[in-house]
């Protein structure tokens, strides 16, 4: 895809390439197979003609070109599309890209009709157009999942507003929650993405199209109708950057790669608690499976694809960045290379999304092994302080430190908190009283944070309420 004059050839001579006019020979096959892009961009041939469809359309309208000849570009562009539809259309590399493949055979349709319809336009501005609205098309699929993930997140939080389990800080257990609560941690995470792609969408929301090599057009045509006709909130300002930004695609990538990163920590989750040493969560076989040696596995294969793809979102941002931050105004061939990395990013992202949310509507909480973990490793202890700073008025540094000692003589008679007896609390300050094993159970401990976006149950079905709201 590289520049092309606004006005060439309905069909080139015998030999000759689509923009030869200067040109006496073919390039050689080397060079062909470098500039070749038809075996990735055809998959911005829907975007292609509708960009076509709303140039010719403009261009009648303003007298630039006859009413039939716009009759029959519009008839050929139909028959094309039929084409592509069908499995028909004849993609060839000699033409290079799609926009020389469409025009060619627009060429072969209609004749010499079809080489109107380049008029005020370059490949330039067409390649910014279609590639603006397959990632606007991109971002809006990508919305749609990411609102699915949500609602089977929220399913299963509200499900589980009273399933105990340990919450973590560095790997360790830290203090009781709820399932739920840790699953609307991630309906919080995906929200923010959402917002990412809606925020991206809404500023790539303006039409290239018009702005033709890099200068504009001297014919008089009307973006704003072209940019209205393709969903657009208004073209573009200025012609130079209309043709050189890839901000767009940048901006979605970035959304992407962060949408990627939060797939992949739910996923290293679910293969955490999947293990026998968690034995959290159980997933059925259509999402695991087994080992072609060791018959007991059953490998959460699903979520460790999820994980690995997430590798693909971020490596394709971080390609385009390569390829942009070193390029002058206006287009370069360098930014042929736009494509295939954000391609493959959203494809792996779709269905990333996809066997996520088959995942968390498949998922088994096991709650009699994450109440057990949710007790151990001392994880009350927070609660003993806070107990002691409200009931007995010790300062929260003083009380900090008296539970460390108790949680050393706990740890010394090789029992948790709950078990720990009076006697021995006492020994420690002597006016805590019986009431304290009150607040050292997990469920006591997790019902009392009923703070705003806290873990007590009522909180996490407060919240699950709210996004069902937002979600519907």
């Amino acid at each position: 895809m590289s520049d092309s004059s606004s006005m060439p050839p309905a069909k080139p001579p015998a030999g000759q390439a689509m923009w030869g006019g200067r040109f006496t020979a073919r390039p050689d096959a080397l060079m062909q197979a470098i500039n070749v892009s038809i075996g990735f961009d055809r998959r911005l041939a829907e975007q292609d003609l509708a960009g076509s469809r709303a140039h010719a359309a403009m261009l009648r309208k303003q007298g630039v070109i006859s009413s039939e000849d716009e009759a029959a570009i519009q008839k050929g562009l139909e028959e094309i599309g039929r084409e592509i539809a069908e499995g028909r259309f004849p993609f060839r590399e000699e033409f290079e890209d799609i926009h020389m493949n469409v025009e060619a055979r627009l060429a072969e349709l209609i004749g010499p009709a079809s080489g109107r319809l380049h008029t005020a336009r370059s490949r330039n501005d067409q390649v910014a157009l279609d590639f603006r609205l397959w990632v606007r098309e991109a971002c809006d699929r990508t919305l749609e999942q990411l609102r699915g993930l949500q609602r089977a997140l929220v399913a299963k939080a509200e499900a589980n507003a009273e399933t105990l389990m340990p919450g973590f800080t560095h790997l360790q257990p830290a203090q009781p929650v709820t399932f739920g609560h840790h699953l609307m941690a991630y309906v919080e995470m995906f929200g923010r993405d959402a917002s990412r792609f809606a925020d991206a969408r809404a500023r790539m929301n303006e039409s290239p199209l018009g702005a033709a090599a890099l200068a504009g057009s001297p014919f008089p045509i009307d973006r704003h109708e072209t940019a209205q006709a393709l969903g657009f909130s208004a073209p573009m300002a200025n012609s130079l950057d209309a043709v050189s930004d890839r901000d767009f695609a940048l901006e979605a990538l970035a959304a992407g790669s962060i949408c990627a990163t939060h797939l992949s920590r739910l996923a290293e989750e679910i293969v955490i608690w999947m293990t026998p040493q968690f034995g959290f969560v159980k997933l059925s076989d259509a999402f695991t499976t087994g080992s072609s040696i060791m018959p007991q596995k059953k490998n959460p294969d699903a979520a460790e694809l999820v994980r690995g793809k997430a590798g693909r979102a971020l490596a394709a941002f971080t390609q385009l960045s390569v390829v942009m931050k070193g390029l002058p105004l206006t287009y370069s061939k360098d930014m042929q290379e736009d494509k295939v990395p954000t391609f493959e990013a959203f494809d792996s992202l779709e269905v990333s999304l996809a066997a996520m949310t088959g995942m968390i509507a498949d998922l088994e909480p096991v709650p009699e092994r994450m109440a057990a973990a949710a007790g151990a490793g001392f994880s009350t202890a927070t609660d003993l302080a806070d107990w002691l700073v409200r009931k007995l008025d010790l300062p929260f540094r003083q009380a900090h430190h008296l539970t460390g000692a108790a949680v050393k003589r706990a740890e010394a008679l090789g029992v948790d908190l709950p078990n720990l007896p009076l006697a021995e609390l006492q020994g420690l300050e002597p006016r805590i009283t019986g009431d304290v094993y009150e607040v050292l159970s997990p469920a006591a401990s997790a019902a009392s944070r009923k703070s705003y976006g806290g873990t007590a149950p009522d909180q996490v079905r407060a919240q699950a309420a709210r996004w069902k709201e937002i979600l519907k």
